[in-house]
């Protein structure tokens, strides 16, 4: 079976803040991510959630503050007391330390499930296309789609999409895996495939940040749960802390909504 990096994946967000037209949508975040933990982030629609999941891998760019991967800065290099965006180059080679899994799956509706595993580690990191392919396979069988590898994203079920693309993000052998609702797209009796297979992720000592509304997931796979609102961090702990006995009045009433 291959694994993915045994290198650490710790994340530092640090007073990040970001705006669409004036309106700021995240507010000096936060957070904290230590190596082979699982973060989720919980919140209502709209609270900033997959904006800041965004902003962690440099999809978006933040207008303040500073997010770092093992104490590297992630988008900019420090040049004095300047920050200078890196080169596309450069930010491809370090974006190739993130997995990021889609809600809306992302793949390649003209390539087979194999080839969409091994497509980025051959173009993005050239790597030889044979040894891709053999842990391509075995990524494959990890997520349960042994068997499937010439199937076209057409004849695959969403849930088993999802898995692909998971398998996709786990190819290029991150140091950290980001989820943004990676469940929302898919029909209720196909959640639960998925969500075991980011549960055995996380058995195995992945670091991953999730985005979602399950809170069982959040409640059994979780390290840390953070819920978010109005691009806050509002409370943050242990999932038994915050689910079970939260302490601001906007998470009580979040999860008497959603429980």
């Amino acid at each position: 079976m291959t694994a993915v990096a045994t290198r650490p994946g710790r994340v530092e967000v640090h007073g990040v803040r970001k705006s669409y037209a004036g309106v700021e949508v995240l507010h000096g975040v936060d957070l904290v991510v230590e190596p082979g933990t699982v973060t989720v982030i919980l919140g209502p629609s709209g609270s900033g959630k997959s904006t800041l999941l965004r902003s962690i891998n440099h999809l978006e760019k933040v207008d303040r503050g500073f997010v770092a991967l093992d104490g590297e800065l992630v988008g900019y290099r420090r040049k004095g007391n300047n920050l200078h965006e890196l080169k596309e180059k450069e930010l491809l080679r370090q974006r190739t330390r993130f997995g990021f899994v889609f809600q809306s799956f992302n793949l390649f509706p003209h390539l087979t499930a194999l080839a969409n595993v091994v497509e980025a580690p051959v173009s993005a990191q050239g790597r030889p296309r044979a040894e891709v392919e053999a842990e391509a396979r075995a990524l494959l069988a990890r997520v349960g789609l042994g068997g499937r590898e010439k199937a076209y994203p057409r004849q695959l079920s969403g849930g088993q999409q999802q898995r692909v693309a998971i398998a996709r993000a786990l190819a290029m052998k991150p140091a950290v895996l980001l989820f943004d609702e990676p469940t929302s797209a898919l029909d209720p009796e196909l959640v639960g495939e998925v969500l075991a297979v980011i549960e055995k992720l996380a058995e195995d000592g992945t670091t991953m940040i999730v985005v979602t509304h399950e809170i069982g997931f959040a409640r059994r796979a979780a390290d840390r749960v953070v819920f978010m609102d109005d691009g806050r961090i509002v409370e943050s702990g242990p999932p038994e802390q915050v689910l079970d006995d939260p302490q601001h009045e906007r998470t009580k009433a979040f999860l008497a909504r959603v429980l």
